[in-house]
């Protein structure tokens, strides 16, 4: 790994009102790396990722964002982001073209590059043949596929997945991550992830950071986290061991934008 870092987070902090969400973070990812941000809820996952996509300020501490600063240069860093929120953040009543056009003039794509920005990041989620949809009418796979089309409209940099798959039924959620693959091979695009999926992240991330309580407990690779509680254990072993905590337990669905948006508000809540 080189000097540049994607992502460079040092003593980060972070309080709503007297509770700390974040608590002394420091976090670092390098270029093109899968990375996974793991833990219970309330761990302090989600308000770690709204301060590096400028979401939230930065109370104390330093970010930097592929080497822009996040507290002074704001606007250079969303440019080269793309993220896809546990909040629904497609609309029901718009096409998935409309959908991910509209994303295009948010992230200021030019205008003339717009049309076939949106044609190649509908094409490249595999939904070129649904994109005149109405996207109240897409399954829920479609639906996140979709929003992943959104967040690389502008061919980010990073790409930032806050739980992308939570309500997902297992083939549903691989297609996604298939597709997010594809899309690392070729561009080399840096992914943090957050999941409550022991078994994706042991299968996607060249590492992970177990986060609990607004602090790190271990970053590693999954199999040197695994290696070091013993030749038979699993990632969710690592994951109790090091919160005392269990998974998150629930039950992925199969429904479209309805579901969706019933699960995501529950994971708000609660995450």
């Amino acid at each position: 790994m080189t000097d540049y870092r994607a992502v460079d987070v040092r003593g980060l902090r972070h309080r709503f009102g007297t509770h700390a969400a974040v608590d002394g973070v420091d976090l670092q990812v390098g270029p093109g790396e899968v990375f996974g941000l793991l833990g219970p809820n309330g761990a302090g996952k989600t308000t770690t990722i709204r301060v590096l996509n400028t979401l939230l300020p930065i109370q104390e501490g330093s970010v930097q964002v592929l080497g822009y600063d996040v507290r002074r240069e704001r606007t250079a860093v969303r440019r080269l982001l793309g993220y896809v929120p546990q909040q629904l953040s497609v609309e029901a009543a718009l096409t998935g073209r409309e959908n991910v056009s509209w994303f295009a003039r948010l992230y200021d794509v030019p205008r003339h590059e717009r049309n076939g920005r949106v044609d190649d990041a509908l094409a490249a989620m595999g939904l070129a043949n649904d994109a005149d949809r109405l996207a109240g009418t897409y399954s829920g796979g479609m639906v996140r596929r979709l929003e992943l089309a959104q967040a690389l409209v502008n061919r980010p940099a990073l790409l930032i997945l806050d739980e992308p798959t939570v309500g997902l039924d297992p083939v549903a959620r691989s297609g996604v991550w298939d597709r997010v693959e594809e899309l690392r091979q070729t561009t080399g695009m840096t992914v943090l992830l957050t999941t409550h999926y022991m078994e994706e992240a042991d299968a996607l991330c060249d590492r992970v950071a177990l986060m609990h309580l607004g602090r790190l407990r271990i970053v590693g690779s999954p199999e040197r986290l695994r290696r070091s509680l013993g030749p038979s254990a699993t990632l969710e072993d690592v994951f109790r061991h090091y919160t005392g905590d269990g998974l998150d337990g629930r039950d992925p669905g199969t429904g479209g934008l309805r579901e969706i948006r019933r699960t995501r508000r529950t994971a708000g809540r609660v995450g």
